[in-house]
């Protein structure tokens, strides 16, 4: 839980202290209808907030893992534990620094127009490479400016990539120039890692009013996205879910054109 503190992901306040701020302040509502006597239904009713809104600082510092690094969802992600790897929309860091923890013998290049986003306040270079020093990883950093739709990278330069939380932010054509893109860097038998939002369970409780996410969210998006990426020409190698996560690990057949 420490690790809260020691990393700047730069989430704003709600997303990451709202739930414990609504924990105190349902709580003390609940003690002072109850000493001020009045009725039960209304000790009740504050009770019942305070209580979800401790559930939901739970799950947003823990399963979430809202302002700390993520664990990789699948172990068969770059098994071999070393190669060049591509984070593609990186952010903060928060992806790159699940690969580089992950996989100790890997590096990483992290790619990002580096613009204010969902959830996000002011998204910087500075921000991830501080947060990559905290880590302990930033000798296996490279940081680099670039859109994902066009990316400034050379062909079949990459043994994996990587991309959290970012490609489902695009507009169809979009995901599909990126899908693209990767397809381009990636050498042929690499991976993508591809982890975009799923509003499960999880998400219903902590967030009550979060909806379907992206233009392939909502009801079906898991064979949205499968299709999406065997359009790329990629090969499904293992599909699954984490907290407020659906992933996909795919790998570029041999026969991909770039």
């Amino acid at each position: 839980m420490m690790d809260l503190f020691r990393y700047d992901f730069d989430y704003t306040w709600p997303w990451t202290l709202g739930h414990v701020m609504a924990t105190v302040v349902f709580g003390l509502l609940t003690v002072l209808v109850w000493r001020a006597g009045w009725s039960r239904l209304a000790a009740a009713a504050t009770g019942t907030l305070a209580v979800w809104a401790l559930v939901g600082a739970f799950i947003v510092h823990g399963p979430m893992r809202f302002n700390r690094p993520m664990d990789l969802p699948t172990e068969r992600f770059l098994s071999s534990g070393s190669g060049r790897v591509l984070d593609a929309g990186a952010g903060s860091g928060r992806s790159a620094l699940m690969v580089l923890l992950g996989r100790p013998q890997a590096s990483v290049v992290a790619l990002d127009l580096f613009l204010e986003g969902y959830g996000i306040g002011e998204n910087t270079p500075d921000r991830l490479r501080a947060n990559a020093r905290v880590a302990g990883v930033e000798d296996r950093l490279e940081v680099q400016t670039g859109d994902l739709r066009q990316m400034p990278l050379e062909s079949a330069s990459f043994d994996a990539v990587v991309s959290a939380y970012a490609i489902d932010h695009l507009d169809p054509d979009g995901i599909r120039s990126s899908l693209s893109e990767v397809s381009r860097v990636l050498r042929p038998g690499g991976e993508l890692l591809l982890m975009v939002v799923n509003p499960d369970g999880w998400t219903r409780v902590a967030f009550p009013l979060f909806g379907a996410h992206g233009y392939f969210g909502g009801r079906g998006a898991a064979e949205r996205w499968r299709g999406a990426v065997v359009e790329a020409g990629f090969e499904i190698v293992e599909e699954g879910t984490a907290a407020a996560t659906l992933f996909l690990l795919v790998r570029k057949g041999a026969a991909a054109t770039d």
